[in-house]
C-alpha cells in the first residue's frame, strides 16, 4: 500500500507527481464505484425519481414547456425557494433539451467526482502525503453514500463540491478562485455562506505562545474583507426579496402545529434532550446517519472515522513520537475553526429560530468533512509510525498486517453496514408502479388538477407531469405560513369531500379548486385505511369525521358514483372525471 525507505522517513518525503496521479486516480474511481450503484438504479426504470427531487427538480420542466403547471401552488412555492443558481444550472440545461429529471440522475456523479478532487488537494495542503488523500476522499464518499444528499441533486447536493472548493482556495490564498466560491454557494446553498464567513473572520486570528492575536499581515484583511463583501452581496438578494409565500415561520407559530410535533412530518420539537440538540434531524447537531446507527444498531456501527478523528489533537501534541506530525503544516488549524464556526452558527440558527433556517443544516455537512480529513491525517501518522516501528526492528509481518486491517477497515465498511441490514450506497429512489396510469394522465390537458390522498400522488408531477391539489407531508412544508394554510385548508377540504355522503358538499369542493380528476384507491372507503393512513391522520378533526362516518355505514358519494364516473381503472386505483361527480 505504500512505499519503504531505507533511510528514517516510512512514507515517501518527496512527492512525485506521479505519486499524486496514482492515489488521486483511486480516489476518483472509488468515488465512482460508490456512485455506480446509484446511477445504476436511476437509469433502470422509465418511471424513477429520487424521493427528494420529486419536490424540488419536478417543477424544472416548465423550461422545456412553459405550458405545464399553469397556476399550480405546489410548483410556484418550489420554485420560489429554489435558489437562484440551482434553478438556473438546470434551465442551462433544459435549454439545449436535456430534461431536468434527467440531469438530476446523473448529477450525484459528478458532484461526487468534484468534491473528490478538492477533499484530495486539500489533504495534500495539511499533509503533503498522497495516500492521506486517497483516505480522506475514501472516507467522505461513505458519508456522502450514507445519506441521499448527494444522491438527491437538489441544492444540498452542491454543498460539499463548492465548500470543499472555498477551503481548498482558502487555504492556498488565492482570492478570485476563493471568491468565485463563495458566491457560487450563495447561489446554490446560501446556508453554507455564514460559515464562509466565519471561517473568513477567524483567519485574522492567531494562537501563538498560548496566546491569541490578531493579524499584523495586512493582506490578511483585504482578503478576508473582499470575501466578506462579496457573502453579504450573494445574500442580499435573499433579504431584500422576501417570498410570496409570506415570511418565514416564528417560534411562537411553529410551536402550536402539529407537523413540528415530535410526530409530525416535518418533526423539529422533542421534550428528550438528546433527541433535541443531538441527534434531531433538524434541531440536532450531528449527521442523522449517525445518529440512525447508535439508535437502531450499535455505537460501533458509528463510522470509524469519527472516534479516530478525536485520536488527532493528541498525535499532534507528539512529534516526537509519531514523526510524520513534523510534516502538518499551519493549515490543519482550520479544522478546529471549521468546527467552532460551524457550533457558532448551529447555536445562532436555535437562538433565532427559524430565520436562519435549521440548525442542523450549519453542522451536519462540515461536520461529515471533518472528520474525513481529521481522521486521513491521524491514520497516516499512525500508519507511518508504525511502518517506521516495524523497519526498525526488523518486522516486517507487523507493517503487512497493520496495513492489511487498516485497508480491510477501510474499504470494507461499506460491506459492514450491509451485513447489518443498513443500506449502502442509499438512494431512496421510487419506481411507479402503474405506469398505465401516467401515460392516461399524460394524454389530458396540461392544466388538468389532480384531487387524491394516495400515495401515487405524490409521483404524478414527475412521472405524468399534471398537477395535483395537495402532496403528501415533503410537499406540505410548513416553513411559509401562506403556502402551508393554504396546504391545510386545501388537505381537510379533500378529506371532507372525499368521504363525504353530501353530494352539494363534493360539487362545491369541486368548482372551488377547479379540481378536473379525482384518483382514489378501492380499498380506501374503511374505518381501518383512515386510520391507519398516516398523511390522513395528520389532519385530526376531518380523519375522525371520515373514520366515524364509514364505521356508521355511510356510503361516500364518491364510491356510489365510482363505476359511472371512472375513466381509468387499475392495480386498485381509480380515477374519476370531476365532471360526472359534479353533475
Amino acid at each position: 500500500m505504500l512505499s519503504l525507505q531505507t533511510g528514517n522517513r516510512v512514507l515517501t518525503g518527496k512527492v512525485s507527481r506521479t505519486q499524486q496521479v496514482f492515489w488521486l486516480s483511486l480516489s476518483l474511481t472509488f468515488a465512482a464505484i460508490y456512485a455506480y450503484p446509484a446511477l445504476q438504479e436511476a437509469l433502470s426504470h422509465d418511471y424513477i425519481v429520487q424521493d427528494d427531487a420529486r419536490q424540488h427538480v419536478f417543477w424544472m420542466r416548465r423550461f422545456l414547456d412553459s405550458q405545464l403547471f399553469p397556476g399550480d401552488l405546489i410548483a410556484d412555492y418550489f420554485q420560489s425557494v429554489a435558489p437562484w443558481g440551482y434553478a438556473t444550472f438546470y434551465r442551462l440545461f433544459a435549454a439545449v433539451g436535456i430534461d431536468p429529471m434527467a440531469l438530476s440522475k446523473i448529477l450525484p456523479l459528478g458532484l461526487g467526482l468534484v468534491a473528490t478532487a478538492y477533499c484530495f488537494g486539500i489533504t495534500l495542503q495539511i499533509l503533503p502525503v498522497p495516500v492521506a488523500g486517497f483516505i480522506a476522499s475514501l472516507l467522505l464518499n461513505q458519508n456522502l453514500w450514507m445519506r441521499d444528499d448527494l444522491v438527491s441533486a437538489t441544492p444540498v447536493a452542491f454543498v460539499y463540491p463548492l465548500f470543499l472548493a472555498f477551503v481548498y482556495y482558502l487555504w492556498r490564498r488565492l482570492l478570485l478562485p476563493t471568491l468565485a466560491a463563495i458566491a457560487l454557494l450563495g447561489l446554490f446553498y446560501p446556508q453554507c455562506v455564514f460559515i464562509v464567513a466565519g471561517l473568513l473572520i477567524v483567519q485574522l486570528g492567531r494562537w501563538e505562545q498560548g496566546r491569541f492575536r490578531l493579524s499584523v499581515v495586512r493582506s490578511d484583511y483585504w482578503f478576508c474583507g473582499w470575501g466578506l463583501g462579496v457573502a453579504f452581496l450573494v445574500l442580499l438578494p435573499y433579504a431584500l426579496n422576501p417570498s410570496e409565500f409570506g415570511s418565514v415561520i416564528t417560534l411562537t407559530q411553529a410551536r402550536m402545529l402539529p407537523a413540528f410535533s415530535a410526530k409530525g412530518w416535518s418533526s423539529f420539537f422533542n421534550t428528550d434532550p438528546w433527541n433535541y440538540w443531538i441527534c434531531g434531524k433538524r434541531s440536532g447537531m450531528l449527521p442523522t446517519e449517525w445518529c440512525r446507527l447508535m439508535a437502531k444498531y450499535s455505537i460501533l456501527l458509528v463510522p470509524p472515522q469519527v472516534w479516530v478523528s478525536f485520536s488527532l489533537p493528541f498525535l499532534l501534541k507528539y512529534p516526537s513520537r509519531f514523526p510524520l506530525v513534523k510534516r502538518v503544516s499551519r493549515g490543519i488549524w482550520l479544522l478546529p475553526q471549521m468546527l467552532l464556526v460551524s457550533m457558532g452558527m448551529f447555536a445562532a440558527a436555535h437562538l433565532f429560530l427559524f430565520k436562519l433556517h435549521l440548525p442542523n443544516r450549519y453542522t451536519e455537512h462540515s461536520l461529515r468533512i471533518l472528520v474525513a480529513l481529521a481522521a486521513a491525517v491521524a491514520l497516516t501518522i499512525l500508519l507511518d509510525t508504525v511502518l517506521q516501528v516495524a523497519q526498525t526492528k526488523g518486522k516486517p509481518l507487523l507493517a503487512i498486517g497493520f496495513t492489511g486491517v487498516l485497508a480491510a477497515i477501510l474499504l470494507f465498511y461499506p460491506s459492514i453496514l450491509q451485513a447489518n441490514d443498513y443500506p449502502f450506497p442509499i438512494s431512496r429512489y421510487t419506481v411507479g408502479d402503474v405506469p398505465e396510469l401516467y401515460k392516461f394522465l399524460q394524454q389530458q390537458p396540461k392544466d388538468t388538477l389532480i384531487a387524491s390522498l394516495t400515495e401515487e400522488a405524490n409521483s404524478l408531477p414527475t412521472f405524468a407531469q399534471r398537477s395535483i391539489l395537495v402532496g403528501g407531508e415533503g410537499y406540505a412544508l410548513p416553513y411559509h405560513l401562506d403556502y402551508y394554510n393554504e396546504m391545510y385548508q386545501r388537505t381537510v377540504d379533500l378529506i371532507e369531500a372525499q368521504y363525504s355522503l353530501d353530494e352539494g358538499l363534493v360539487q362545491d369542493f369541486i368548482r372551488r379548486y377547479g379540481v378536473d380528476l379525482w384518483l382514489v384507491e378501492r380499498g380506501a372507503f374503511t374505518p381501518e385505511y383512515v386510520m391507519g393512513n398516516r398523511w390522513i391522520q395528520e389532519y385530526e378533526s376531518a380523519a375522525i369525521g371520515a373514520s366515524v362516518s364509514l364505521a356508521g355505514g355511510g356510503v361516500p358519494v364518491l364510491v356510489e358514483r365510482m363505476e359511472r364516473c371512472k375513466v381509468f381503472d387499475g392495480e386498485g386505483l381509480v380515477v374519476l372525471s370531476a365532471d360526472c361527480l359534479g353533475d
